[in-house]
């Protein structure tokens, strides 16, 4: 996407009540969806041009809310581009809609390549990815995890993580995808909020095993609420590793809720930092919703269009 001048004279209507609301801390006078109409369940909400970033929607977080075709529905209404870690089987439906898909699953988070044992099942589920990656031109990043430590070491996790990754990593530089491997916070004892005994819990450790696989398709998938939890100086953080950064996901801290003002982490700077660093990525929305999921969305994407 082109940028568009901070000065807000080429910003149209929308774009200025958006940005005028966060300012004043008034979320609530954003623009709401008045109505869903159709098969898909599309709001009636007009896209919003001109941001500099590229943004996507988490599938997890929203489908006790809406089926697929209904997301994209909103996806759409809301000129948010991707709806993410979906399966390829089901990315017909996203190419229906003219959707991508930023980002897609491989292995889970609890086994992952700190652990020998893994390894094999990790490479089969990540080349599959690289595969229908590569197949369908509709996504260009795999999603990939340490694992839990269960007693290894964090040096023995890490010299494990590289060697495993290193068997791949060829493969995802052959058919042009990224490998995004994901910090999570270990602090958090609550259920998809945190993840007590991940070996990579701080962006340090990530950040250093990415350097020592040492292949440009080797990413960081930047997760702000993980981050913020562990390790905090977000924007510090991003501009310091920003030619790592694969893939961002958002989140409010703390209970990994919507980005509204009961949560700590002022995402507008951290958003038009990102816009600076030329971070030319996907900002996936992961936040659980606790209220109206379609208000609470279009606040996060307005909030994101910078």
């Amino acid at each position: 996407m082109s940028d568009t001048p901070k000065n807000g004279s080429e910003l149209n209507r929308r774009q200025v009540l958006g940005k005028a609301a966060l300012m004043a801390g008034a979320l609530s006078l954003l623009p709401a969806c008045e109505s869903e109409t159709g098969a898909g369940g599309t709001a009636e909400a007009q896209p919003r041009g001109g941001g500099r970033l590229k943004q996507s929607i988490v599938r997890w977080c929203f489908n006790k809310h809406w089926d697929l075709e209904k997301m994209c529905g909103v996806a759409t209404s809301l000129g948010v581009k991707s709806i993410e870690l979906i399966p390829p089987k089901e990315w017909p439906t996203l190419k229906k809609h003219g959707l991508c898909c930023a980002i897609t699953g491989s292995h889970g988070f609890t086994k992952g390549f700190n652990n020998p044992a893994n390894h094999e099942m990790c490479i089969s589920k990540i080349k599959a990815g690289v595969d229908a990656c590569a197949d369908s031109g509709l996504c260009s990043r795999v999603i990939t995890f340490t694992g839990f430590a269960n007693g290894i070491a964090r040096d023995e996790g890490m010299k494990n993580c590289v060697a495993g990754i290193k068997n791949v990593i060829g493969y995802c530089e052959k058919k042009k995808v990224d490998l995004c491997i994901e910090m999570l916070n270990s602090r958090v004892d609550v259920k998809m909020k945190g993840h007590p005994g991940y070996q990579g819990d701080h962006m340090d450790y990530c950040i250093e095993l990415i350097k020592k696989v040492g292949s440009p398709r080797m990413k960081v998938l930047f997760d702000i609420y993980h981050v913020q939890i562990m390790d905090g100086d977000v924007i510090s953080r991003i501009k310091q590793h920003a030619e790592y950064i694969g893939h961002i996901h958002t989140a409010g801290v703390p209970g990994r809720n919507e980005l509204d003002r009961t949560q700590e982490i002022n995402y507008l700077p951290i958003f038009e930092t990102l816009a600076d660093v030329g971070f030319s990525g996907y900002v996936g929305h992961e936040y659980i919703p606790t209220r109206d999921p379609l208000k609470g969305l279009q606040e996060a994407v307005a909030l994101c269009n910078v």
